[in-house]
């Protein structure tokens, strides 16, 4: 394997005389952006309480068609200051009124109960304990360790994260593409990865993040054995890999 590839400066030569059309990418800085939600806030467990789960989803359905409390009030023929309090969690609102919520709002009555019943599910996986599966760079010699999996949760998005690790065995496979985002951590060797036309060399430490839905996967396999962390994460109910 033709080790003469120069870190962020292109190919060498003799490299280029064979796969012209191969250039290493430049590492990319990622810029500052503001965060949408503070990461070490702590979630009012007054949440744990029936009125305040019904007000939290009342407020969001509201939100979520764009109309005020004040629109949601005309609608419902229920007073301002009433809706105010049950989006507050203030007042504990009599079926009557949850189901002229919910036609209001177009919304089944029991999803005002959503937050309340649901279960917060945790996944722990001891070392070496992920499960192999099978995907399509399987025959390729690449070995999927899936370390964690949760089917529903409240934010929509499933997140598959694999250790994935090549050998001697394995090939090149740089066609892999779906929906949603993807990250990739190298824990160990070197490789050049490609994500559409660019090529990335990444050892050790180094990170990749990018939209999934370009053609994406490992292009040379520099160092052997190769190790790296891939996470992927999509809307619940589309498709994948």
């Amino acid at each position: 394997m033709d080790k003469s590839v120069k870190d962020g400066k292109g190919v060498s030569a003799a490299v280029k005389a064979t796969k012209e059309s191969k250039k290493i990418s430049s590492p990319t800085h990622a810029k500052a952006s503001p965060l949408h939600q503070d990461p070490h806030a702590v979630r009012d467990t007054r949440e744990k309480v029936l009125e305040v789960a019904i007000g939290h989803e009342v407020r969001a359905f509201r939100k979520k068609l764009g109309i005020t409390v004040a629109d949601l009030a005309a609608t419902t023929n229920i007073s301002l200051g009433m809706l105010s309090k049950i989006e507050n969690g203030i007042t504990s609102p009599s079926l009557t009124t949850l189901q002229a919520l919910s036609r209001a709002l177009g919304v089944p009555l029991s999803s005002f109960f959503r937050r309340f019943e649901e279960d917060r599910n945790a996944v722990f996986v001891k070392a070496g304990e992920g499960v192999d599966v099978e995907r399509r760079g399987t025959r390729a010699g690449h070995q999927y360790n899936l370390l964690g999996y949760i089917s529903s949760n409240t934010a929509g998005v499933t997140v598959e994260p694999y250790l994935i690790t090549l050998t001697e065995d394995s090939d090149v496979f740089p066609a892999f593409q779906h929906d949603g985002m993807e990250f990739l951590y190298m824990l160990e060797g070197e490789v050049v990865y490609r994500h559409g036309s660019n090529l990335y060399r990444m050892l050790p430490g180094d990170s990749l993040f990018f939209d999934a839905d370009a053609p994406h996967g490992p292009d040379e396999l520099t160092k052997l054995p190769i190790r790296y962390l891939s996470i992927i994460s999509y809307r619940q109910g589309s498709g994948n890999e």
